[in-house]
């Protein structure tokens, strides 16, 4: 199972955050889970951690420990295969943050992106990397690459989904080796 851990974040530099991924890695590792992958806002106020684990309570009870964070919450992968995102670690430019309508289920919402994904061919220098949907269907977050924000919101607007909030990513994946 996948599991998105947001925290606010005060940091001067990606440097200052070393420290709170390297903890994230030993306590995901102490829960006998994986760091996926970690995203952090350009501004360096949000981060956006992806854990792989068997027990969502088991983890977040090991990482309350030692760590702050708002949330965790289960969540599914969808555009891309585990391997291929653990292979790159990170790499994305956007992030588009979409809150759900209560009515929308999962299956609803799979059926839409597989109808509407083919649509991004038409903005190519969009490029859609991957999606995580909540289980509770409360809200996904959408990775891509793109030239500038306008642009992924004109992807955006092309498949007919929504941005509730867009933000761009530190250029330079965090290591999360």
């Amino acid at each position: 199972m996948l599991f998105l851990v947001e925290a606010s974040v005060d940091a001067a530099n990606t440097a200052a955050l070393d420290t709170l991924f390297d903890a994230f890695r030993r306590d995901a590792a102490r829960a006998a889970g994986e760091l996926v992958e970690v995203h952090v806002s350009r501004n360096l106020n949000r981060a956006y951690v992806v854990i792989e684990h068997t027990d969502g309570l088991g983890l977040e009870a090991t990482l309350r420990e030692q760590l702050t964070f708002e949330s965790i919450d289960q969540v599914r992968l969808v555009g891309a295969e585990l391997a291929d995102v653990k292979a790159v670690r990170g790499e994305a430019r956007f992030l588009v943050e979409w809150d759900f309508p209560p009515t929308l289920t999962m299956e609803t919402y799979l059926a839409r992106k597989k109808e509407k994904a083919p649509l991004y061919a038409q903005i190519p220098e969009v490029t859609f990397l991957r999606t995580y949907v909540r289980e509770d269907m409360v809200k996904c977050l959408c990775f891509y690459d793109g030239p500038d924000s306008a642009a992924v919101c004109r992807a955006r607007d092309i498949v007919g989904a929504p941005v509730h909030r867009l933000s761009e990513l530190q250029g330079a994946p965090v290591n999360v080796g």
